[in-house]
């Protein structure tokens, strides 16, 4: 549904044409965004956590999160559109989302730059050669 000029709302009208060349290009293009997003992501969230709890609290806040605000984007997007008659009010629930997920990873998140993994899980990591003075190499 949208409104016409006078204000009245009207079923909004099909593309009876769609320019399919554009459409692909534009999926593409977000398809490329989304990979931005998704590789550095993995990496983030490893450091993100301790090493003894890396598994569990990694995988359960992703999933669920992904689930309960990704899943619910359509159901209540939709919603939100029918119920003020503006189609761009869907929105504003994702845009809500990703400011409260800001200022929370603003606020609540810490630098893991000099942790280092052998110092949280108690353990010591194995001599390379470089360690053992092992600086010959065959050629």
């Amino acid at each position: 549904m949208t409104t016409d000029a006078t204000g009245a709302l009207v079923v909004a009208s099909e593309a009876t044409n769609p320019n399919n060349g554009k459409l692909i290009l534009l999926i593409l293009i977000q398809s490329i965004y989304v990979g931005m997003v998704y590789g550095p992501i993995a990496a983030y969230l490893i450091e993100a956590f301790p090493a003894k709890i890396r598994y569990t609290s990694l995988s359960l806040p992703y999933h669920i999160g992904n689930g309960v605000f990704g899943g619910l984007v359509p159901l209540l997007g939709l919603s939100i559109c029918a119920a003020t008659g503006n189609i761009y009010s869907g929105l504003y629930y994702p845009m809500a989302v990703a400011a409260v997920t800001f200022v929370v990873g603003s606020f609540a998140l810490r630098e893991t730059h000099g942790t280092r993994i052998w110092d949280e899980v108690g353990g010591s990591p194995a001599a390379s050669s470089a360690d053992r003075g092992d600086t010959h190499r065959e050629r």
